[in-house]
């Protein structure tokens, strides 16, 4: 009786692994503007787009000129950074979407106002 109840744990804990790697496996990739990069004027860049919690957004920029902060709604609509945000700086940075609202930001000055942010909502 112990053997079969082993059995189907090691059954279930595959079926767990397979269901994991198919998450995994299936988050896309999408680089913000496109070729043009993390510039102003992207904050139409998501219409259209349909995103899942797990996906990749690539922020490419000139890291002298522009970052990429994590926001709240109240950050993204006003364009200000709280205190304890998450700033990227590298110009190459990657980040993963959580499941719902995700809100970034430039905090160069005047930058998020020049329309640099973007809200992208993962389902």
């Amino acid at each position: 009786m112990a053997a079969k109840g082993r059995g189907s744990a090691i059954a279930v804990l595959v079926m767990l692994l397979v269901v994991l790697q198919y998450e995994m496996s299936s988050a896309a990739t999408y680089t913000v503007g496109g070729a043009g990069g993390w510039t102003f004027n992207v904050v139409g860049w998501p219409k259209g787009k349909s995103f899942r919690a797990g996906d990749v957004l690539v922020f490419n920029y000139n890291p002298a000129v522009h970052n990429v902060v994590v926001v709240s709604k109240v950050g993204y609509d006003t364009c200000t950074t709280p205190p304890g945000a998450r700033k990227y700086q590298t110009g190459k940075d990657q980040i993963k979407l959580a499941k719902g609202p995700n809100y970034f930001i430039c905090s160069f000055p005047g930058h998020c106002q020049g329309a640099m942010k973007i809200a992208v909502i993962a389902a």
